[in-house]
């Protein structure tokens, strides 16, 4: 599951998809997309710091997206908030590490019981686009789209 700070990155991030090149107040996507605005601050902070949204101050100021939409990846924005996407250690792709109480990777059932799920989740959050996804939610574009085999 992701955070309900996950959840309102996205909806800000798509917010700005949607502005296309215009700069976004802060105030202004609170209030569209019903967050916190004191949270939003933190969340539009967060994603500053990782090259993917930019900020201009003063009367015509705001947020604005760093990096074209189609390029960001579901995954990396996931990653940026909410850290190790897998569900277990072992499986991380960023943040790989040996369970304490696993004697043999290749032998760990419970491991092999998550890797395939994680595997297709991941798959399909690291090519899923905030474009495409952003498209997909506004109906201008396909309704199921196959993404490394799965839909989403």
């Amino acid at each position: 599951m992701i955070s309900q700070k996950a959840r309102y990155a996205f909806k800000a991030l798509f917010a700005l998809v949607r502005a296309g090149d215009r700069v976004v107040q802060a105030r202004e996507i609170a209030s569209t997309e019903q967050i916190p605005q004191s949270f939003l601050e933190q969340i539009l902070l967060d994603l500053r710091r990782g090259g993917l949204v930019g900020s201009r101050r003063g009367k015509v100021g705001g947020h604005y997206l760093v990096k074209d939409p189609a390029e960001i990846s579901c995954g990396q924005v996931l990653r940026l908030i909410d850290g190790p996407i897998a569900p277990l250690p072992c499986l991380s792709k960023t943040a790989y590490r040996r369970c304490d109480d696993c004697r043999d990777e290749r032998a760990c059932a419970v491991r092999h019981l998550f890797a395939d799920g994680y595997a297709a989740m991941i798959g399909a959050l690291e090519n899923a686009s905030l474009l495409e996804a952003s498209r997909r939610a506004d109906g201008t574009a396909a309704a199921e789209t196959i993404i490394a085999g799965a839909y989403i």
